[in-house]
């Protein structure tokens, strides 16, 4: 009880610390920006929730945090009594952003130091209650805030989402060596703007190529999470804050994004049921 009534005595915990009360924390990356990354995000914290998973959605994208936008949320998180972050309460998620902290069209402008304190912050100051799964929707690249996280907490695992075109997949194998180099485990690849189906012929066309994720998931060994396709209705739905799948899985594009959201929930429970050997094995 002596540690609560004198939080700075003795030294600060080392390494990555798990978040009480959190059951997993599932990081949303990619190599580049531009592939609708805070879309899936966005949609799988949702379709998560809609399974009746408790689910937090943590907006990490510090450069371009567009949660808020896609949530339609825009109040200011509350501190409560004792002294934490009340996390917004937005289509059943729990949801911190730092656009809730930066709002309009300022530019964050921060160095490493900066971005490591705010993800502390947004991590170890927020109260997240009992979640069974913390989404987080990284900014794009291999960068501070990334390192930051992985410092920070221990993540089950990290989603990379690319589209098919060689461009987004050179970016994408960067993303996966470097989780792979900081020993994150990588729940999957999904490809998103996989394919465009024409609202006239409903012929499906290749806009970006089509096929690639999957096939260098295959290359590096990593779990296939699905193909999202490329809709207009996706995009109008995160603009007006209301996204997608919070209409069910009438629509063949929702039944994928649910069938993603299933697949990263029996990836997570693979991971989690994997790691009490490989923890005996460091200790």
């Amino acid at each position: 009880m002596a540690s609560h009534a004198h939080p700075h005595a003795g030294p600060p915990p080392q390494g990555p610390q798990p978040l009480p009360g959190v059951d997993s924390i599932i990081a949303v990356g990619s190599g580049k920006g531009g592939v609708g990354k805070t879309t899936l995000a966005v949609s799988l914290a949702i379709a998560l929730a809609k399974l009746g998973r408790k689910v937090g959605l943590l907006d990490a994208d510090v450069y371009g945090p567009n949660v808020p936008l896609m949530l339609g949320a825009s109040a200011q998180p509350q501190v409560n009594a004792d002294g934490k972050i009340d996390p917004l309460e937005v289509h059943g998620l729990k949801v911190v952003s730092v656009g809730f902290l930066n709002p309009g069209d300022k530019p964050l402008i921060w160095r490493g130091p900066m971005l490591h304190s705010i993800i502390r912050q947004f991590l170890g100051s927020v109260h997240w209650g009992k979640l069974d799964h913390l989404v987080v929707d990284l900014p794009p690249g291999t960068g501070d805030v990334v390192l930051s996280l992985i410092q920070t907490v221990p993540l089950t695992g990290a989603i990379v989402v690319s589209t098919p075109s060689d461009v987004s997949l050179q970016d994408a194998r960067k993303a996966i060596e470097m989780f792979r180099q900081m020993k994150v485990d990588l729940v999957g690849m999904v490809e998103n703007m996989s394919y465009f189906v024409c609202p006239h012929c409903q012929h499906e066309i290749d806009i970006f190529s089509r096929g690639g994720a999957q096939k260098t998931a295959e290359r590096f060994g990593v779990a296939f999470l699905g193909n999202i396709q490329l809709d207009p209705e996706l995009r109008k739905a995160g603009d007006s804050g209301q996204p997608m799948v919070l209409q069910g899985e009438d629509s063949a594009l929702n039944k994928s994004l649910f069938d993603f959201a299933r697949k990263v929930m029996a990836r997570v429970d693979e991971i989690k049921s994997a790691a009490p050997e490989s923890v005996i094995q460091i200790q």
